[in-house]
């Protein structure tokens, strides 16, 4: 279905774009064969609206004309859909051939290198890329191994709502989310999505190693604005305690809890097994030690360890 589409809209572009007159719905209809295949009048304008809007949507510039007979006929000018030539300094296109390398551990590898690939045949300039040479041992990788990847990065493209099952650190069991998705970003390693969450009607941050199963689409528009500016890193290290103004006191068993040990600023090793530690303590903190199961003990101040003793009492009763 998905080819077929494909199909039809780069056939309809081409007629709109190859006619030196405006084309009316009648010529178009026996021009395409999809179009001469509709059942009916009103399937065949349902289609053909549906594809006019999503030429318009990618950007083609579609021009509506009505002839002295009150007909009205469709064209797309070359030269208001010409992209005026792509020219880079040796410095741009040194950065954008170091974007590409950054995805080439990732699904995006194939179509950054073909964008790069046609780029340089259009004159991108083949300049010494400064972060080659001596320092080609060392080169940024954005690591993307979740299946949820990829799907919600065209949903957020493409702003379409998703529903996915999503395990909280403290939950037993995965729940349904239904999102509306906004942006993807990498901190500390891991991928983070930010939307709207209808169910919650409030914004939201999911990390996506803890969504299950496949990402769903949906019909339908957004029910809520997207944000100018969606601050998904410094949400997260906000619920990560990274702006804390607190620290607290916990007991970690002796070689658990590395993660926690490297937010540490203060460790004293035990005799009997346990070191302890003086830790950030930020809002989303107890979701965090409730990770690390039984080699976790929180110590001070008593509102955390509370937190926590309820997160784990809600894990156990499943």
């Amino acid at each position: 279905m998905a080819i077929a589409k494909a199909e039809r809209l780069m056939n309809l572009a081409l007629c709109l774009l190859g006619t030196r007159r405006p084309l009316s719905k009648r010529e178009l209809r026996g021009s395409i064969e999809a179009y001469m295949e509709a059942g009916n009048d009103e399937s065949f304008n349902r289609m053909f609206e549906r594809d006019k809007d999503d030429l318009r949507e990618l950007g083609l510039v579609i021009e509506t004309v009505e002839n002295l007979d009150g007909e009205t006929g469709y064209l797309a000018r070359r030269d208001s859909n010409r992209l005026p030539p792509v020219s880079l300094d040796a410095e741009e296109a040194a950065a954008l051939g170091l974007a590409a390398k950054v995805w080439q551990q990732a699904r995006l590898a194939g179509a950054a290198s073909g964008a790069l690939q046609k780029l340089r045949a259009g004159g991108m300039p083949e300049a010494d890329n400064p972060f080659e040479g001596q320092h080609s041992a060392i080169e940024p990788r954005i690591p993307v191994h979740e299946a949820a990847f990829e799907p919600l990065m065209l949903a957020c493209r493409d702003r379409r709502p998703v529903v996915f099952d999503y395990r909280k650190s403290t939950a037993a069991r995965p729940e349904t989310r239904q999102v509306e998705p906004w942006a993807l970003e990498c901190w500390r390693g891991h991928w983070y999505l930010a939307g709207h969450d209808r169910d919650r009607g409030a914004e939201r941050v999911f990390r996506l190693s803890r969504i299950t199963g496949k990402v769903r689409s949906r019909v339908g528009k957004y029910t809520a604005d997207v944000p100018d500016v969606v601050t998904v890193r410094e949400t997260v290290a906000a619920w990560a305690g990274e702006s804390a103004e607190r620290s607290a006191l916990i007991r970690l068993r002796a070689g658990a809890g590395y993660p926690l040990r490297a937010k540490a600023t203060a460790v004293r090793e035990g005799a009997d097994g346990w070191d302890e530690l003086e830790i950030p303590y930020g809002h989303g903190l107890d979701a965090w030690l409730v990770e690390f199961g039984p080699d976790v003990v929180v110590v001070e101040p008593a509102d955390l360890r509370a937190d926590v003793v309820d997160r784990l009492r809600a894990v156990a009763a499943g």
